[in-house]
């Protein structure tokens, strides 16, 4: 009565990874019934998109429209591999990032219209699909609410059901583009903190400037993603020394991967404020390789971790 029965499955499983003791908190019983609000807004917001069947898909959306099918598609084989293992937990925690992160977060986000717009028909249809089939993928987990929402979100025939379809199947991926989207939201990330650190309103555009390094190479395809979420006028490609940024004055900067990314103050950078910045960066992120580490040497950990643990932790050790 109080977390929703959706929500108390989806604390259950939360709490009920395989192999262990069953570690009841009832703290995830709320998590799953705010899950289910995620559920629920992500859909109302979906469909009060009003469709202008003369309008092109744009840049932004289209780069995110095949990352995300791509994404998806990665995430069905990582969920199949889950129940082939018994371990229901670990697939419902694929689906609930997937779901909350990924699509709500910076699928929505990247492909929502702004405001009073309308959105082009190409989008809104395959962001409908992508919708129906994360609710199959998620209706053992929570069988009532997306049973609710795929019957609402488009025309259903008379007896049909989530509960007696299939789930869908797999189809080829671009582990390239879903690397590089990785790579373009730490940019984004990076961008919106040191907007929040300058007290840089959004409502304000600001250029950005990069330079790739040796062997680098800058996603430019990934660019209008850029653009839109972190509000970006223009980004410009720069070459010479490192640190060199003409006559742009001063600007504040980061690196993701071996690509260094500028942004143009306009006005006098306090040199010791961002040496200090930097140094309490680097500070935390050998303090995290450290800890990685520990746990790549430690036997019982690596025994025991999910396949796609060990590997994202290597990955991260070796990026570091």
């Amino acid at each position: 009565k109080k977390y929703s029965a959706d929500g108390v499955r989806v604390g259950m499983l939360l709490c009920s990874p395989a192999g262990n003791d069953l570690l009841f908190d009832e703290s995830l019983t709320q998590q799953g019934r705010n899950f289910s609000n995620k559920i629920w807004n992500a859909f109302r917001l979906i469909m009060s998109w009003q469709v202008d069947p003369a309008l092109p898909q744009p840049a932004h959306s289209e780069v995110a429209v095949r990352w995300f099918g791509s994404l998806l598609n990665r995430s069905l084989r990582r969920v199949d591999d889950q129940f082939k293992k018994y371990r229901i937990s670990d697939a419902l925690m694929i689906l609930y990032r997937l779901f909350w992160d990924d699509f709500s977060s910076w699928y929505l986000e990247t492909v929502k219209p702004g405001f009073g717009s309308a959105m082009d028909r190409d989008t809104r249809e395959r962001t409908i699909g992508f919708l129906e089939q994360l609710l199959h993928l998620l209706h053992p987990f929570m069988p009532f609410i997306t049973e609710e929402i795929w019957q609402l979100v488009s025309p259903r025939k008379e007896g049909e059901s989530l509960m007696i379809s299939a789930l869908p199947g797999a189809g080829k991926y671009d582990r390239e583009l879903i690397a590089r989207f990785g790579d373009m939201k730490e940019v984004i990330t990076n961008i919106r903190s040191i907007r929040k650190a300058k007290e840089i309103p959004f409502r304000e555009e600001i250029p950005l400037m990069v330079r790739p390094g040796s062997g680098g190479q800058y996603q430019a395809e990934l660019e209008p993603v850029i653009m839109k979420l972190a509000a970006v006028s223009g980004v410009e490609e720069i070459t010479g020394d490192t640190g060199d940024t003409g006559d742009k004055g001063d600007t504040v900067s980061f690196m993701v991967k071996n690509v260094e990314y500028h942004i143009p103050l306009g006005k006098p950078v306090d040199t010791e404020q961002e040496i200090g910045r930097l140094e309490s960066e680097l500070e935390y992120a050998r303090g995290f390789r450290d800890s990685v580490s520990r746990k790549l040497g430690n036997e019982r950990f690596v025994s025991h971790a999910p396949v796609e643990v060990k590997h994202s932790s290597g990955h991260i050790v070796r990026r570091l």
